[in-house]
């Protein structure tokens, strides 16, 4: 990805949302935008409107993280944002390296399918920085039965949302996970910029969904941590869950995500109805494998 292009558009973006009445800023004269003018976010930050012009260009390199900081500050940067302009900076400033950076291992240990197998009240399953479920436990299979057999999707939570007609069924507020999809993708870019299959992955997407594209072009970045999911399941119907994510330290760009209800809720007893229905499916094909051909 253009790092000059990505630092430009998402500082521009940042800029101008923000009023001068937000920032404190009384006056100046007419306006033909609304959002703050260069120098006036070079005033805020503490830096030379020449020094914050060529920052907004697209030219990061040599900037310290103070000045990134102080710059968060001046344009009400949240955490996930000021996150990104530090991963921006770094991505303008490549460390060197004597050895060449191994691409993150794709393949779950045992171990860790058998922690997530652990898991018996609640739909769990990690997913990588390209929105690829890479496992999950009986419950999370049956969870997201629909994403995981679409033939759009591959196994990949954006290409669902954003390629598969079954997505707008299977989250009734479907703008919300668009927006959350599209902005935890441009979160990975940040942190990944030169990750070929993640690049390929967005590509893809803004070619074939314009609700992708229109998502993209926004900047929007997000950490996708802990909130509410709505989801509507063709075997139980609606369901409410409140999720947590876990980064994996072992696995960086790892997360393991935990989809909880309510105690006594509608939701707990359709969750626990949809675990019966996945091992009853899981015994009767089973049973199905184990048949003999002379039995049939």
């Amino acid at each position: 990805m253009d790092n000059k292009a990505e630092v430009r558009d998402f500082l521009s973006t940042r800029r101008d949302r923000i009023t001068p009445e937000q920032a404190g800023i009384i006056g100046g004269g007419r306006r033909r935008l609304p959002g703050l003018r260069r120098e006036e976010v070079a005033m805020l930050a503490g830096m030379s409107s020449d020094y914050y012009a060529k920052m907004e260009r697209g030219n990061l390199a040599g900037v310290s993280p103070e000045v990134l900081d102080a710059l968060a500050r001046a344009l009400r940067l949240d955490e996930a944002e000021t996150e990104h302009l530090h991963d921006l900076a770094r991505a303008a400033n490549p460390a060197p390296s004597r050895r060449r950076s191994r691409p993150a291992q794709a393949t779950v240990r045992p171990s860790l399918q058998r922690f997530l197998d652990a898991i018996t009240g609640a739909p769990a399953w990690i997913v990588d920085q390209r929105a690829d479920i890479l496992a999950t436990n009986p419950l999370a299979r049956a969870l997201l039965a629909p994403l995981l057999k679409d033939p759009d999707a591959r196994n990949n939570s954006a290409r669902f949302i954003f390629l598969s007609p079954a997505a707008r069924t299977f989250y009734p507020q479907w703008e919300q996970a668009a927006d959350a999809s599209a902005a935890n993708l441009r979160t990975s870019a940040g942190r990944n910029p030169r990750d070929k299959a993640l690049t390929d992955l967005i590509g893809e997407l803004a070619a074939r969904s314009d609700a992708f594209s229109s998502r993209w072009s926004a900047h929007a970045v997000r950490l996708h941590r802990t909130g509410t999911k709505h989801i509507h399941h063709p075997d139980v119907g609606d369901l409410a869950f409140v999720y947590e994510g876990v980064e994996l330290p072992g696995q960086p760009g790892w997360m393991l995500y935990t989809y909880t209800s309510v105690a006594g809720s509608p939701t707990e007893d359709r969750v626990s109805l949809l675990g019966s229905l996945a091992a009853t499916r899981a015994d009767e094909r089973a049973t199905a494998r184990a048949r003999r051909p002379d039995d049939l």
